[in-house]
């Protein structure tokens, strides 16, 4: 299952047979789907849609109730662009401002930690504590994202999209976005260019 994280991650406590995932939108499990919230109900909806009638019918009920495009089931709830400052030390929050600020930067886990004043080795104990993730991966991640909104609202190409966020390559930003989002940054794109239109 999954829950909204606005208010706080499900738990199993309550039900421990149950299997927990707070970070997709939606999860379709056998015959069993739930959603994080209202708009992510309408996001499955539409996959039902598609999966039972096609995805022009899929499209055209994504039109009609004018969203900009039926996201997929594992794309993360929160942006790391729009969540709340992390909580923590200052200097966590200063380094995590600086990856928005230079996403095409200059931001290996040294780069890093010379803008935080400490060593590699204790930003990486400072992120994993206080953000569950090492510097790399964060950065990975909020990459994906800068470049996952680039394909949305660009025409850039993909390789222009990938320099501009800091990937050495389209093939890198394409692994990356696989990671993050499990589909291609093109399949992402053309998808979108489809809902929009």
């Amino acid at each position: 299952m999954t829950g909204q994280t606005a208010r706080g991650r499900p738990t199993t406590a309550e039900h421990p047979a149950v299997a927990v995932d707070a970070d997709p939108i939606y999860i379709r499990d056998g015959n069993v789907a739930t959603s994080a919230g209202v708009t992510s109900a309408l996001d499955l909806m539409i996959a039902f849609i598609e999966e039972d009638h096609g995805p022009e019918l899929g499209r055209r009920v994504a039109r009609a109730l004018v969203t900009y495009l039926q996201r997929p089931g594992n794309q993360a709830q929160i942006s790391m662009f729009t969540a709340p400052a992390p909580a923590g030390p200052d200097v966590v929050r200063r380094v995590t401002d600086h990856v928005t600020a230079n996403i095409g930067g200059d931001l290996t886990t040294e780069a890093l930690a010379a803008v935080a004043g400490v060593s590699p080795r204790h930003l990486t104990r400072l992120f994993l504590g206080h953000l569950g993730q090492p510097p790399g991966r964060y950065v990975r991640r909020a990459r994906a994202e800068a470049a996952a909104h680039l394909l949305a609202t660009t025409a850039l190409p993909v390789r222009r999209v990938a320099a501009r966020c800091g990937f050495g390559s389209a093939e890198a930003l394409r692994h990356a976005f696989v990671e993050r989002y499990g589909t291609t940054p093109s399949r992402h794109r053309a998808t979108g260019s489809r809902a929009a239109s």
